[in-house]
């Protein structure tokens, strides 16, 4: 009996053991577990991304989840003649960066190396602008059917996936909603470097929201580096249109909806805020689709760029 009682009373013991070992085992595993650098927050509007990784040329398509961002699955794609990084028209290159599909194109009526479908990308944005980048017809399209083998390198600047595959991907392709990340070869960062990048943004943000409904204008300003530029305003032009705004507008709230946060693939401390925002006066209120296009340097974030829709 006494033997008995023995195994008897260790054996929880051991299992035990083993579950305590399992839980700090998988606490670890979720601290050092690394995802792409790239998604710093989204709304629960948003359910897909993808990213273009040149290097290995695959499309993955990451979607959000109550456990974070989890990759879904990857395909093969066709990227530029000449690779990646486009400046000008015509270079043959795909473009680095975060952008966003616009619409879906007929391809009935266009060429066939077009294939099934096409979904245009917002090439060039505000950043592209600001940097002097032109060109135009960036597209996520398929292949032509008679010629559907294409070359890693084979597109002038497009990104090409299979028909059958951009059929699959169809209801995950949705216009002014779905980003596209397009970038030399994947960054990957832990969760919490993620969370703690997620919150000092957040903070940034709020601040800058503040400051406007409160019509604080030098507190307001402070958030623009002075090499800000947005269309064919730089910083002193864009200074002084915003002081008439303050002198003329009293708000009365400023209201954030479907916030995205990204980190740039191609610069480390440059980050884009979408979202849509609504201003609140006395007369009645606003909404319009704003990107703030910021630089991080020194823990101090500054707003270089920024277009409204």
């Amino acid at each position: 009996m006494k033997i008995m009682f023995t195994k008897l009373f260790f054996l929880p013991v051991f299992f035990s053991s083993f579950a305590l070992a399992d839980n700090i085992y998988n606490s670890q595993q979720k601290k050092t577990k690394k995802i792409p650098a790239y998604v710093i927050d989204l709304p629960s509007s948003v359910s897909d991304i993808f990213i273009a990784d040149a290097s290995s040329e695959t499309m993955f398509r990451y979607s959000r989840t109550g456990d974070g961002i989890i990759k879904k699955d990857e395909r093969y794609m066709s990227i530029g003649l000449e690779g990646v990084g486009k400046k000008i028209s015509g270079d043959q290159k795909t473009p680095l960066g975060i952008y966003f599909i616009t619409k879906k194109l007929d391809t009935s009526n266009l060429a066939p190396k077009y294939g099934i479908a096409a979904y245009p990308l917002d090439y060039p944005n505000a950043w592209d602008k600001y940097n002097g980048r032109t060109g135009y017809g960036i597209w996520i399209h398929g292949v032509d059917e008679n010629e559907p083998n294409r070359p890693p390198q084979d597109t002038d600047g497009c990104l090409a996936l299979s028909n059958h595959e951009l059929l699959l991907l169809e209801k995950n392709l949705r216009p002014d909603v779905t980003p596209v990340i397009v970038t030399r070869n994947i960054n990957w960062v832990s969760e919490e470097d993620i969370k703690r990048l997620r919150f000092d943004f957040q903070k940034a943000l709020e601040m800058w929201r503040i400051s406007l409904k409160e019509g604080d204008l030098s507190t307001y300003l402070s958030f623009y580096d002075k090499k800000f530029r947005s269309d064919d305003m730089d910083f002193y032009q864009w200074s002084e249109y915003q002081s008439k705004l303050f002198e003329n507008v009293k708000y009365e709230d400023i209201v954030f909806e479907n916030m995205m946060m990204f980190a740039d693939p191609e610069e480390s401390d440059l980050f884009l805020s979408k979202f849509t925002q609504t201003v609140r006066t006395i007369d009645g209120s606003l909404k319009n689709n704003k990107r703030l296009y910021w630089r991080l340097s020194s823990n101090q974030w500054y707003i270089v760029s920024e277009d409204s829709t």
